[in-house]
């Protein structure tokens, strides 16, 4: 099976099952699949209607378990879910060493078949990181804290690939033009790297649009990773997609889930 069959026959099953999920258009190597989801396809109500995968957010919980049910029509095997803190901690996934507790961490990585590394957003940034030869892959969630804390840096340090054979697409999150945030922010990453202030654009006195992507984009240039893909997405805005910002603590959560393929 080639990369572009198997995401064919994965954006396939998506369009069978009227949906508007997302299959990254990203030149993956051959048994690389990967999906986000959005807010349609569940069976959850309210503010939450109806794919939320997040269960930390007052959803029902016969609901979250139908979700996922449904969800995993669509994947090889059950995602290796993580407790997110907005940090830099990495956990390395293994089959072997699943032991139905979700890790603490916002990045995960791992060199098996047999294993889904995905995260949940409502705003932050979902990057999806793979070797061009499929050896490896992994997941990461960056929201400003995790981005500033480092959690690419310690994601990408934890990859054997060489930087220059990695692609990553970034997935749908808030966009610049609907992220606004204060002074400590801003100097949270400018005065660690000055080359990042075009990323902030002020809108008021002490306050900036903040550009979640041109912030990974540069982090994970200097880290040597150019073959980047994805972004221009805005989840504030457009109403496939949960937002916090826009729903607060009543959003749901969509999944960006990575995985590789059998042989077969």
């Amino acid at each position: 099976m080639t990369s572009r069959a198997a995401s064919a026959v994965l954006a396939d099953a998506i369009a069978d099952a009227r949906l508007d999920w997302i299959v990254p258009e990203w030149p993956a190597p051959d048994d690389v699949c990967a999906l986000a989801t959005t807010r349609n396809g569940g069976v959850s109500t309210g503010a939450r209607a109806s794919m939320n995968l997040g269960r930390n957010v007052r959803d029902d919980a016969s609901a979250l378990a139908e979700n996922r049910r449904r969800l995993a029509r669509f994947l090889p095997v059950a995602p290796t879910w993580l407790d997110q803190v907005h940090g830099p901690v990495v956990a390395m996934l293994s089959s072997k060493s699943d032991d139905g507790k979700a890790p603490v961490a916002d990045a995960a990585v791992t060199r098996e078949r047999g294993v889904v590394c995905g995260v949940l957003t409502a705003d932050c940034l979902p990057i999806l990181v793979c070797a061009d030869d499929g050896a490896e892959f992994a997941a990461i969630h960056a929201g400003w804290r995790g981005l500033c804390a480092g959690v690419i840096e310690s994601c990408i340090t934890r990859l054997l690939t060489p930087r220059e054979r990695l692609l990553a697409w970034l997935g749908p999150a808030i966009g610049p033009k609907s992220y606004e945030v204060g002074d400590d922010v801003r100097s949270a990453f400018v005065d660690a790297d000055a080359s990042v202030a075009h990323a902030f654009v002020e809108t008021r006195p002490g306050h900036w649009h903040c550009d979640l992507y041109a912030l990974a984009r540069r982090r994970l240039a200097l880290l040597g990773v150019t073959h980047v893909f994805g972004g221009g997405f805005d989840t504030l805005v457009d109403s496939r997609f949960y937002s916090y910002r826009r729903d607060g603590m009543r959003s749901g959560r969509q999944a960006t889930l990575i995985w590789r393929a059998d042989h077969s």
